[in-house]
């Protein structure tokens, strides 16, 4: 009985956002546990509009509340034949399997699909980037940015647009308690900015591979430091936030170690307690692409979900 309530939620759910406007095909990605509302061109004002899919686990009940959890880079998290390296995270087995050993609270996922051209511009933090001496921040913009720092547009819509909307249309628990986000690479940037920014809307952020580099291409110095200047002045309260970094040591992933490090002395200084709300875990011998982070996610999701 519970399985066909649930087929005919998410049936309504369909047709209450197709006369909503928003554009939803049959064609998301096919989860293993679980199952995908896809829309397919998210209508966003702040910045481009692009796909969000919305991961409901297997018993999802719309009489019950979820927690939340945005995930950034959306299109590698749940089926390998949709992405360009034929690799994905897993999100949807272990999210599954996690649940079901009560391993962290009730939730639903919302993977926001990247645009490929603008996904620098919207995950790097905007305001650490106005730090930068004048003619690297040029540079930096005019090559790599498209000539636009969208970083606090992109929280923006996440914030004023695709929350309220997930809000909206699902069960979930809105509170600041129960909303969470992550990402890796320039995707933990944006996850990390984004509960600095906006501490009353995230409570916790898993941030995998973080980019402390900022850029392969102009590799200086300045940019990680700017990056941890903004982080000793806003980092949120250790009361009632979660912190999760990790880092591998081959190839890109061996040059975040002494930024990681740095920043490790900085979650100290403002008050976090290692292993209690916020941890570092360095990975030896991992890379920096999709195979390795969904090795890390679940004890990332273990950590900033749990219910202690």
């Amino acid at each position: 009985m519970q399985q066909h309530s649930n087929r005919a939620f998410i049936a309504i759910l369909l047709l209450v956002n197709l006369f909503s406007g928003m554009q939803i095909y049959g064609q998301a990605s096919k989860p293993n546990g679980g199952s995908i509302v896809r829309i397919e061109k998210f209508p966003a004002r702040n910045v481009l509009p692009r796909k969000v899919e919305v991961w409901l686990p297997d018993n999802y009940d719309s009489t019950k509340k979820y927690s939340v959890l945005y995930m950034n880079d959306g299109q590698n998290l749940f089926d390998s034949t949709l992405t360009w390296n034929k690799q994905e995270w897993k999100v949807d087995e272990s999210m599954t399997a996690l649940l079901a050993a009560n391993k962290i609270r009730r939730c639903i996922v919302v993977a926001i699909w990247n645009v490929n051209q603008t996904r620098t511009t919207d995950y790097f933090p905007a305001k650490p980037l106005r730090l930068l001496d004048a003619s690297l921040l040029k540079n930096l913009v005019d090559s790599e940015f498209g000539g636009n720092m969208m970083g606090d547009a992109y929280l923006k819509f996440l914030v004023t647009e695709l929350k309220p909307y997930i809000d909206t249309h699902f069960s979930t628990l809105r509170d600041q308690e129960h909303t969470f986000i992550a990402g890796s690479s320039k995707g933990a940037l944006s996850a990390l900015y984004a509960i600095c920014e906006y501490p009353g809307i995230f409570g916790g952020a898993a941030c995998l591979s973080t980019h402390w580099v900022g850029s392969t291409r102009f590799p200086n110095v300045q940019i990680p430091q700017v990056l941890l200047r903004y982080l000793k002045d806003n980092l949120p309260s250790p009361a009632n936030h979660r912190i999760y970094f990790d880092y591998g040591t081959e190839e890109l992933d061996s040059l975040y170690e002494p930024f990681q490090l740095l920043a490790d002395d900085l979650m100290k200084e403002r008050g976090f307690k290692k292993s209690k709300n916020w941890t570092t875990v360095k990975c030896k011998g991992e890379t920096h692409n999709e195979r390795a982070w969904r090795k890390r996610f679940p004890d990332a999701m273990e950590f900033i979900m749990n219910e202690r």
